[in-house]
């Protein structure tokens, strides 16, 4: 028996989510502000403001699951879109009875001295991690409570098509096609766990499916940690292209920078991911799913397609 699933963004991970469930013969309606036809098959759109708690819940209604796959992109305005914009997607899950299933990310462990693994502690020292935490708290609090069934995928830094100027590496990859010298953030020399857009879908999926998932966080799948010039090279060797010079710009010099510019202020409160190993472990998705993540190589294809 088919059943409505709502997506809450089109970004690339919406769009993943989407195909994957229309694929799978389920009913899908994308929420976006302009309700602009994807071109996905198979999928609806709908037009909707996704902070307006009244409008959300009933477009929801009688929906299994409601996937939150929203991504405010500017961080300077994090703290006034999350937290409407969450209450009602969480509001909106209680009030129908969707299962909510939130695309998490990593910024609430913070500062970390060892592979990130789903207990460990939520110790965000910057207002982005705290925000993020804060709201997963919101809605485990309610699944507790018994108010709602939420769940919470976490992934690192997004590979993969569609993600252009918010990856580390879709950011520079359109100059470094062209043989020009890039610019990446932090050391380029480190170990760093990068996560493809479809497998962040396919476990967002998968753990909104099973009820013994609810109630916690799960790491999504990814390939083997690379060194942000590693994973570069890999996809331009994807596109046949060779290396190219890679510059480093010095988490200090991001921090005088945010002395006079908002968007590298909230940069520099980020750079700790690049001045570390910043690595996942995910075994136990692996093996509770028995999800693996999408091979390296074609990860590579991907992103360059």
């Amino acid at each position: 028996m088919s059943h409505h699933h709502l997506v809450i963004g089109a970004g690339p991970v919406g769009r993943h989510v989407a195909t994957l469930l229309a694929e799978r013969g389920e009913r899908v309606t994308v929420v976006t502000r302009s309700g602009r036809d994807t071109g996905l098959s198979g999928v609806g759109h709908v037009a909707l403001d996704a902070s307006d708690a009244e409008a959300l819940t009933r477009t929801a209604d009688g929906a299994a699951v409601l996937y939150n796959c929203a991504n405010p992109g500017d961080y300077t305005q994090w703290e006034r879109t999350w937290p409407p914009l969450a209450a009602s997607m969480l509001s909106a899950a209680e009030r129908t009875g969707a299962v909510y299933a939130i695309t998490g990310n990593l910024y609430p462990y913070g500062p970390v001295d060892r592979p990130m693994r789903p207990d460990t502690p939520d110790a965000a020292t910057d207002h982005k991690g705290i925000l993020r935490a804060r709201l997963w708290a919101d809605a485990l609090g309610a699944h507790r409570a018994g108010r709602v069934r939420a769940v919470e995928v976490r992934a690192s830094d997004y590979v993969g098509p569609g993600i252009g100027a918010n990856g580390h590496v879709t950011r520079v990859l359109p100059a470094a096609l062209q043989g020009k010298a890039v610019t990446m953030i932090g050391r380029t020399d480190l170990p760093h766990t990068f996560t493809d857009v479809l497998d962040v879908a396919r476990t967002l999926v998968a753990a909104a499916s099973d009820e013994r998932a609810h109630g916690r966080t799960w790491m999504v799948p990814s390939n083997a940690p690379r060194t942000q010039r590693q994973a570069l090279t890999d996809v331009l060797a994807a596109a046949g292209e060779p290396p190219v010079p890679v510059r480093r710009v010095p988490a200090a010099a991001i921090r005088a920078l945010g002395l006079v510019s908002p968007m590298m202020r909230e940069l520099a409160d980020m750079t700790y991911q690049w001045t570390a190993p910043y690595v996942v472990d995910d075994a136990e998705s692996r093996t509770w799913f028995g999800i693996e993540p999408t091979p390296w190589d074609e990860v590579c294809r991907r992103t360059v397609a």
